[in-house]
């Protein structure tokens, strides 16, 4: 038999459902706005480097989600301005950092750097990497690496290098050289890689470690002679020089790189939906044969690779720094 009672509402246990459904909602959703992203524009927001790569990525993302990827450079303050701007957006996938080696070395070349990848962004991916090559002008009577530091030797602070600023990963790379091959050289700092480039053809400075993209048609071009490069491997793109490590630096490797990095609070399930869709666009075979042909190595790492990755550079260029005698600004 049915009772006529009428049901009591518990004002309790109503107030708990109802914080339930609130905790809920925003787990749900998070998904759902990942399974439907991108629904607007994408910024690319870029510091000091080549365009070329980014644009290339943008365009194919475009094109795979109907939304523009556009590409922002923000020069200023080595890489500064950019890391910034990208820290202070808002995190919801729509504002990317172009990472580079730059970024991992501030960490240590700078007291209170303003920005750090690990405590203010989240890692995406490493889109591509390029090694340096160790280049020699030819009025240099050197024609490898052994010949380059015994001659150091034989003239201690006579010698110089350039590169693009202190605290770039050129200069890192050449510390790195000086300090593994006890070597007294002087560095000659440049405001950007051509004008170090265009005073080393013109022998004003003997020495550099320039990034492979910009720097191998200098040296095809018998302008500047290479030595060596400074990946753990030698280059597919110019395998008849030999690795440092090879020509008696045992240990060296520097790599310059371009990875993607998003702000810290950026939800996960957007994060690998970008991961995954990066990662696609960079296996597509217009992407890949564009990017090979500008003389990068092309990737494409899981998000805890990537993590991996950057702590790994970080602690290379922390012990350059320490090594090499550096202070902290």
């Amino acid at each position: 038999m049915m009772s006529d009672s009428p049901v009591k509402f518990n004002p309790r246990a109503g107030a708990t459902l109802c914080a339930a459904a609130a905790v809920a909602l925003p787990l749900l959703a998070t998904p759902l706005l990942a399974q439907q992203f991108p629904v607007k524009p994408v910024r690319f927001i870029l510091g000091p480097s080549s365009e070329v790569l980014p644009r290339i990525v943008a365009q194919r993302l475009s094109t795979m989600w109907g939304h523009q990827v556009l590409v922002d450079p923000r020069p200023g303050g080595g890489g500064t301005v950019a890391a910034d701007t990208v820290a202070k957006s808002s995190p919801d996938g729509y504002t990317w950092l172009l990472s580079t080696a730059t970024f991992t070395v501030s960490a240590s070349l700078l007291a209170n750097p303003p920005f750090d990848l690990v405590r203010d962004f989240q890692a995406v991916t490493l889109l591509a990497s390029a090694p340096f090559y160790l280049m020699v002008h030819p009025s240099l009577p050197v024609k490898t690496v052994k010949e380059l530091s015994a001659l150091a030797k034989a003239r201690p602070g006579q010698l110089n290098y350039g590169s693009s600023g202190m605290g770039t990963p050129p200069h890192m790379a050449a510390e790195m050289y000086k300090s593994l091959a006890g070597l007294n050289v002087v560095h000659v700092a440049y405001k950007t890689v051509a004008a170090a480039v265009t005073d080393q053809i013109a022998g004003q400075i003997q020495v550099s470690f320039q990034y492979g993209p910009s720097s191998l048609p200098v040296l095809r071009s018998g302008r500047l002679r290479g030595l060596a490069v400074t990946s753990i491997k030698r280059s597919r793109f110019a395998p008849e020089l030999p690795t440092m490590d090879e020509s008696g630096v045992p240990g060296y490797e520097i790599n310059g790189w371009n990875g993607i990095h998003v702000p810290l609070k950026t939800p996960a399930d957007i994060i690998n939906k970008l991961n995954a869709d990066l990662r696609a666009a960079l296996q597509t075979p217009d992407v890949h044969e564009r990017l090979t042909a500008a003389s990068l190595d092309v990737h494409g790492y899981s998000r805890a690779d990537f993590e991996a990755f950057v702590l790994k550079d970080r602690a290379r260029f922390a012990k350059v720094v320490k090594d090499a005698g550096i202070t902290p600004e």
